[in-house]
């Protein structure tokens, strides 16, 4: 089992983000490279804020706050992977979501770029993600529920 180095405690269960990359991580990678996704792992590499999926993955793999959402970015090795998964995705040729991760998994990877832009620098790679594949454009509902969200 991989672990966090950091000291903190693992207040939001990041560990279950964790234990579910451990085995696919590799496949995701090259899914990536490739430009085509075709296993599942949609939910825990890229996670979405809690109120978008209704079924009981998308629910357990949900971002529950925002304070989740910075600790996940800052975690050692979940917030290194998404970035490396963002970045990835910003080095190959395909621009369309759509065709890298079929419906509705590219709206699921809109809603995460959104997700962790809201929590970075307006230059980060979660914006130029939305601006390669979303043309600038975030996803409204999930605005519309961090804005209910103690910040």
């Amino acid at each position: 089992m991989v672990t966090n180095n950091n000291s903190y405690q693992d207040l939001y269960n990041l560990q279950r983000f964790v234990d579910a990359q451990e085995k696919v991580y590799k496949t995701v990678i090259d899914e990536l490279k490739n430009a085509k996704k075709s296993s599942h792992w949609m939910w825990f590499i890229f996670p979405q804020i809690n109120g978008l999926g209704k079924t009981s993955t998308s629910i357990f793999y949900s971002i529950k706050s925002i304070q989740e959402a910075k600790q996940y970015i800052n975690h050692d090795l979940l917030g290194k992977r998404l970035k490396e998964c963002v970045t990835i995705l910003l080095t190959i040729e395909e621009t369309s979501s759509e065709k890298i991760f079929g419906f509705p998994d590219c709206m699921k990877l809109k809603s995460s770029l959104t997700l962790f832009s809201e929590i970075s620098d307006s230059d980060s790679i979660f914006y130029q993600g939305l601006n390669k594949f979303f043309r600038g454009s975030k996803d409204e509902k999930t605005l519309q529920i961090l804005s209910t969200l103690e910040r």
